[in-house]
C-alpha cells in the first residue's frame, strides 16, 4: 500500500474513461483541474469521466487567484522571441494584444506599483525584464535573457506587493460550477493571508458547498503569514513554481521543510507541487534529480505530491504516475513511525488516542488501524503520526472518503448504511477487510471508535 498520495492534473482534451482508470490503477488519488484552461463544459466533461471510471478518486479545482498574466499574442502568433538587451514597453491593458514591442498585462495599474530597478519575470522566470523607466502608464523594460513568450503567461514581480482582489469574477463563476458538480477541493492560488481564505469560504457558504480549501503558498506574503493561513485552511499546497521565483531560490528547500512540519503538527494535509517530473512531459524516463526530488518529499513525510503538465499534456502521463508510485513505495520501505510521534503536542483527546494507536504498532505489534470517519478528523489525526501500517477509515458517505484521499496512509472504506456500533465493526467490517485481503486473520488491530464529535475510545482487537 502506497502511503504518499498523488494528485494528477487532467485536461478536458484527454480525460476519457480508460485514461482516468489507468491513472487510478497507476496510483493517482486526486484528479486536479486547472480552471485557467477550462470552460464549464470542459469541467463537466472531466468530472463525469472521473465519477464513472474511478469514483473513489477525489476532484480538485484550482482558482486563478490574485495573479497577473500577459494577454493573447497579436496576429495569432504562437510565440514571440526576445533577445538579451531588447527594449520593450509593458502596459496594463487586458484588452490589448501583446506584440514584441508592447507586452500587455491583465492588471491595469501595473505602472503604479513598479519602480526603476524592479524585475518582471514571465512564464515561471523563463523571461526576465528589468524596469529602467516609467512614463505614465508605460513601463519601459530591458530583456535580460533570450527567450520565447507565449500567450497568457504568468507574471511575477519579486518583492512588490500588488493590491489585487483575492477572488476574480471568473473564480467566482468557477466555484459555483464546481460546487454544483460536487468537486471536493478548491486549491486557491496566491493566498497571502487568512483573509484570502475567508473570501473563498464566503463564496462556498453562499453556494452551500462543503468543498475543502487548500491554500497554495506562492509568494513571500504567503510565507510570512503562513501560520494564520494554515489555521484557516483544510490543507496547504507548497506551489514551488511561483514560490521559487518570488523568494530567494536558495531558501526554497528550507521553506518547504518548515511548511511540511507545521502542517503535520497541525494534523492537516500538505501537497508538494511543481516540476516533480517535468522532463517526462517530453521524455519516457525522468532525470536523477527528479527522482531525488520525489524521494526527498517522501522522506519529509509529505501527504501528497502533484503532477501538472506531466499528466495534463505530457507524452507519458501514466508512466509518470507509475514512476512516482514506485519511488514512493521504495522510500516508504525505509521509513519507520514518524520520529516526532512522541514529541508532538496533544491538545485533544482524539489526537492523544490516535497517537497511542500509532505507538501500538511498535509496542504491541498491531498490523492495521481502523477508525470511524464522520468528517475525517480522527483519520487525519492518525495520518499526522505517520503510521507505517495500513489505516482504514470507515466513511459513511463518499464526500468524506474523497476528503481523506489527500491524507497520508489513509485508505477510505465507504460503508453504505447506518452507523455501526463498536460490536458491529469487528463482525462486519473487519470480516470484509479480511475477505478483501487487506488484513490477515488472527492479527491484532487497533480500532478507534467515536461519535461525530471525535474519538472516544481505543481498542486493541484480535480478529
Amino acid at each position: 500500500m502506497k502511503h504518499t498520495k498523488i494528485v494528477a492534473t487532467v485536461s478536458d482534451k484527454r480525460c476519457d474513461d480508460d485514461f482516468i482508470k489507468r491513472l487510478a490503477d497507476a496510483g493517482v488519488n486526486v484528479i486536479r483541474m486547472n480552471s485557467a484552461h477550462l470552460s464549464k463544459e470542459g469541467m463537466e466533461k472531466i468530472c463525469s469521466a472521473v465519477r464513472r471510471a474511478a469514483p473513489e478518486l477525489a476532484l480538485m479545482i484550482d482558482t486563478k487567484g490574485p495573479e497577473i498574466r500577459t494577454t493573447i499574442l497579436a496576429d495569432g502568433a504562437n510565440a514571440i522571441e526576445f533577445q538579451t538587451g531588447d527594449e520593450v514597453c509593458v502596459v496594463g491593458d487586458p484588452e490589448e494584444a501583446t506584440t514584441h514591442d508592447v507586452i500587455s498585462l491583465n492588471y491595469a495599474d501595473i505602472s503604479k506599483v513598479l519602480k526603476e530597478g524592479d524585475k518582471i519575470l514571465i512564464d515561471d522566470g523563463e523571461l526576465c525584464f528589468c524596469v529602467h523607466k516609467i512614463e505614465g502608464r508605460n513601463v519601459y523594460v530591458m530583456a535580460e535573457n533570450n527567450g520565447k513568450l507565449g500567450a497568457r503567461k504568468s507574471v511575477n514581480i519579486p518583492g512588490v506587493v500588488v493590491p489585487l482582489p483575492s477572488v476574480s469574477a471568473r473564480d467566482r463563476d468557477n466555484l459555483a460550477i464546481a460546487s454544483q458538480l460536487g468537486v471536493d477541493f478548491v486549491a486557491h492560488s496566491f493566498v497571502r493571508s487568512a483573509a484570502d481564505v475567508a473570501a473563498v469560504k464566503k463564496i462556498l457558504d453562499e453556494e452551500h458547498s462543503e468543498m475543502q480549501i487548500i491554500s497554495k503558498i506562492e509568494n513571500q506574503e504567503g510565507v510570512d503569514n503562513f501560520d494564520e493561513i494554515l489555521d484557516a485552511s483544510y490543507g496547504i499546497m507548497v506551489a514551488r513554481g511561483d514560490l521559487g521565483i518570488e523568494v530567494a531560490i536558495e531558501t526554497l528547500p528550507g521553506i518547504q521543510q518548515k511548511m511540511i512540519n507545521k502542517c503535520i503538527a497541525a494534523h492537516k494535509p500538505v501537497i508538494v507541487a511543481t516540476q516533480m517530473l517535468q522532463s517526462m512531459i517530453e521524455h519516457p524516463r525522468p532525470t536523477r534529480a527528479e527522482v531525488s526530488d520525489i524521494a526527498n518529499a517522501v522522506y519529509q513525510r509529505v501527504d501528497a505530491m502533484m503532477l501538472s503538465g506531466e499528466t495534463a499534456s505530457g507524452k507519458y502521463p501514466v508512466e509518470a504516475v507509475q514512476i512516482m508510485t514506485r519511488v514512493a513505495l521504495e522510500v516508504e520501505k525505509e521509513l519507520s513511525v514518524n520520529p516526532t510521534v512522541h514529541k508532538m503536542p496533544d491538545r485533544m483527546i482524539g489526537s492523544f488516542l490516535a497517537r497511542q494507536a500509532v505507538v501500538a504498532e511498535s509496542a504491541v505489534g498491531i498490523k492495521a488501524i481502523v477508525t470511524d470517519a464522520y468528517h475525517g478528523a480522527a483519520a487525519r489525526y492518525i495520518s499526522s503520526y505517520r503510521a507505517s501500517i495500513p489505516v482504514f477509515a470507515i466513511c459513511y458517505n463518499e464526500e468524506v472518503a474523497h476528503w481523506l484521499a489527500l491524507s497520508y496512509g489513509i485508505e477510505p472504506v465507504v460503508h453504505h448504511g447506518t452507523r455501526m456500533t463498536p460490536m458491529d465493526v469487528p463482525y462486519e467490517k473487519f470480516k470484509a477487510l479480511v475477505d478483501d485481503g487487506k488484513v490477515g486473520k488472527d492479527e491484532l488491530i487497533a480500532y478507534l471508535s467515536g461519535t461525530r464529535d471525535g474519538i472516544t475510545s481505543l481498542q486493541i482487537l484480535n480478529i
